[in-house]
């Protein structure tokens, strides 16, 4: 295999090391860009889990007195507050229905079941 000819001067090399450290100076700016950009991002973040903390809390305060309010003994003191009568105690009105209209009887229709064996 021939070799080729490498250039191995100190030009070269300078070169070669002076696009490195300007690609890594390069890339350590736009990490911290990227890092001052999104600075307020966490503490944000932490605001907002504390916000949806705080709103569990109270719908769950919120719930329970829900629950209390729509008792049943709750609902039955509401409601004879406002005019609720017992069935047994409510006065009660006696009417005299027409009878029911007598329709003709049909006859049941007769079924009939045919049944073939075959033996084999």
């Amino acid at each position: 295999m021939p070799q080729r000819d490498l250039d191995v001067s100190f030009a070269t090399w300078r070169g070669r090391a002076v696009r490195y450290v300007l690609i890594y100076l390069a890339l350590a700016l736009v990490l911290v860009g990227v890092r001052a950009a999104t600075q307020q991002i966490r503490p944000a973040l932490r605001e907002a889990q504390a916000r949806e903390a705080a709103l569990i809390s109270q719908r769950d305060d919120l719930q329970l007195r829900i629950q209390t309010l729509e008792s049943p003994q709750l609902i039955r003191d509401w409601a004879f507050a406002n005019g609720m009568r017992r069935f047994a105690q409510a006065p009660k009105t006696v009417q005299q229905l027409p009878p029911a209209p007598v329709s003709p009887r049909q006859p049941a229709p007769q079924r009939t079941v045919e049944v073939r064996t075959q033996w084999k």
